[in-house]
């Protein structure tokens, strides 16, 4: 079982589908190793949360994966930059949109990193969604407040990143460089549990079940050769197929599968372990 950290820490980022509450759940069927991957890095709630002596963090969102990149190599001049956003100045709903359009056609990384931190928060429900030309089409969130700028966990994130390496690249090519000594978490944008019901356009182009079923084929691959690997997704009669070699743990998440805040049902997960 991978050893958990003494003290829990939340990611800097909301994330739809986070495993901020999942990570014990997760950890027992991590066994302990010396460096951790993670192909879908997410909002990096599982590698915040667990001690391993390396990190290899992948996402293909680049916007994300920039921003963790800033915060590891400018550290707590970003984050006072961050910070500077989060003011009465930019709490209106005309300026979320002048920073979502500057954070669309902006190069300057360190300005788009800040941004994005502050749509994250100011926006319609934690989203990063982007629209078919990848642009960021969060709406505006109303919130009567300022919304709470995560400084704690920018600090504690800069900290952890000091043992992590962050990659922008097919979890294909992150999976098959797994070498001994390895262990991998997936957690992939999840197959739909109804047609309506497809949350996987957190980045451009979304994510294909030809992917899915490459995921489940590179899994088997790397069980050869002694390398763990753990994946998530949604309980389906389509995952239990794509999973059919592996040891399967189902379970019941809370989850919003509404955009109406109000509608929060069970979920079911699955947790497919290749060991």
């Amino acid at each position: 079982m991978a050893v958990i950290a003494k003290i829990r820490n939340r990611p800097p980022l909301k994330w739809a589908g986070g495993k901020y509450n999942l990570v014990d759940r997760i950890a027992k069927y991590l066994p302990k190793g010396g460096r951790l991957i993670e192909p879908f890095v997410g909002s990096g709630a599982v590698f915040l949360n667990l001690e391993y002596d390396e990190y290899y963090l992948n996402d293909i969102n680049k916007d994300v994966i920039n921003l963790y990149k800033t915060i590891k190599h400018d550290g707590h001049e970003f984050i006072e930059f961050a910070k500077s956003f989060f003011t009465p100045k930019f709490h209106s709903e005309n300026c979320f949109y002048d920073l979502r359009e500057r954070f669309n056609f902006s190069d300057d990384i360190v300005e788009k990193s800040a941004i994005l931190i502050y749509i994250n928060k100011f926006g319609f429900n934690g989203l990063i969604r982007y629209n078919a030309s990848g642009g960021m089409n969060v709406p505006f969130g109303h919130h009567k407040k300022i919304p709470y700028f995560p400084e704690k966990e920018l600090i504690h994130f800069f900290n952890k990143s000091k043992k992590a390496v962050f990659r922008c690249m097919d979890f294909e090519k992150v999976i098959n460089r797994a070498k001994t000594n390895d262990v991998i978490y997936c957690d992939p944008p999840y197959f739909p549990i109804s047609k309506t019901a497809n949350f996987t356009a957190y980045s451009a182009g979304g994510f294909t079940e030809n992917q899915q079923i490459s995921l489940s084929l590179l899994a088997k691959k790397v069980k050869t050769k002694g390398i763990p690997i753990v994946i998530s997704n949604h309980y389906t009669p389509a995952t239990v197929k794509l999973y059919k070699t592996a040891r399967k743990y189902k379970f019941s998440v809370q989850r919003m599968i509404s955009c109406n805040g109000k509608k929060r049902e069970k979920a079911i997960e699955i947790l497919a372990v290749y060991k």
